[in-house]
């Protein structure tokens, strides 16, 4: 009997130090807590088969921006790899020109694109230079013509031997990066920018001057 009154003593005792705590909202210890908390799954980390971490987004899904100009640069593009090549031929650069964007799309070249079409866009890219790698055309050259939205269907969907970049960059990297190519096309000056205003009404002063009248 008096062992019966330990054990009941014993785990009366460890009920009260187990629900003892300094914290008034906390709970004490819990028992088996995996029973009734589920695990956090961080998503695109914890890859299991049919995680819901690693879904796709549904087809059609829009991502949301507030900004409207970044909501009109994600909307999706819709024309298909080869039979909507041509109509692609129509589409505008959404990006406006800008020394930034011109610097982001040379990140963006250096980053992904100059290993083959080369420092000047001239199709010289190490891997062309090495031989690993046929064809690449220069931009100044066979391709001196190709629309913006031509890029960006190639770019996008890739074209001849050249692979899909759309996992690496996303909508508004590739139009950053066409603005740089154009102007690598141009001799490095984008055809966007605007020719540096001459002030007659200065220039007249200044050649009067000069001239000691």
């Amino acid at each position: 009997m008096k062992f019966k009154h330990a054990i009941i003593a014993v785990s009366a005792s460890a009920v009260v130090l187990v629900s003892c705590t300094k914290d008034p909202n906390s709970p004490g210890y819990e028992y088996m807590p995996d029973m009734y908390r589920s695990g956090a799954v961080e998503a695109y980390v914890d890859y299991e088969k049919d995680s819901i971490s690693a879904r796709i987004p549904a087809a059609g899904t829009i991502a949301y921006h507030a900004d409207s100009f970044m909501a009109a640069v994600n909307m999706p593009y819709t024309l298909r790899a080869l039979e909507d090549y041509e109509l692609s031929n129509n589409v505008k650069n959404p990006v406006p020109y800008s020394e930034a964007v011109i610097k982001s799309g040379e990140k963006l070249y250096k980053k992904y694109c100059l290993h083959c079409h080369g420092e000047k866009g001239d199709g010289q890219g190490p891997i062309a230079v090495a031989g690993k790698i046929s064809g690449v055309p220069a931009y100044n050259g066979t391709i001196k013509d190709l629309s913006e939205g031509k890029m960006f269907h190639s770019i996008t969907h890739g074209k001849g031997v050249m692979g899909s970049h759309a996992a690496q960059m996303n909508k508004l990297e590739r139009w950053e990066v066409i603005h740089y190519i154009l102007a690598l096309r141009n001799g490095g000056t984008s055809p966007y920018a605007q020719p540096a205003v001459t002030d007659s009404a200065s220039t007249v002063t200044t050649t009067a001057t000069t001239n000691g009248q």
